[in-house]
């Protein structure tokens, strides 16, 4: 079993910036690629982007390239989501989820373990 901590939501006005982070339980954190989805009120929950397990490989959702960057420390067993340049549209609630695969897989049901989301509010 993992646990999964996020942290570091908030209110930001738009062209601003937030980093979240995402701090694992267990020993073999560099086995898991980790994800960031996001879901708005109303709306279905999205990708946002992912990592594999080594850091080598990352994809991002076509709405944040360019301005959103997925890193993980695999000796804190963290994963951040740096945001920058951010815009109302990016206003949801911030899931950190594991995938029992250091493959990325950017589908939230290929995740086996969620976080309890951390709130991120853009005001215009």
């Amino acid at each position: 079993q993992v646990q999964l901590v996020e942290s570091g939501g908030g209110l930001v006005q738009a062209g601003g910036s937030l980093r979240l982070s995402c701090t694992a339980s267990g020993r073999t954190f560099s086995s898991y690629a980790m994800g960031w989805f996001r879901q708005a009120p109303g709306k279905e929950r999205e990708f946002v982007a992912a990592i594999s397990g080594s850091g080598a490989s990352f994809y991002y959702a076509d709405s944040v390239k360019g301005r959103f960057t997925i890193s993980r420390d695999n000796g804190r067993n963290t994963v951040y989501l740096q945001m920058n340049s951010l815009k109302p549209e990016d206003t949801a609630v911030y899931y950190c989820a594991a995938r029992i695969s250091a493959i990325v897989k950017i589908t939230p049901v290929a995740y086996n373990y969620w976080g309890q989301g951390t709130q991120v509010t853009v005001s215009s």
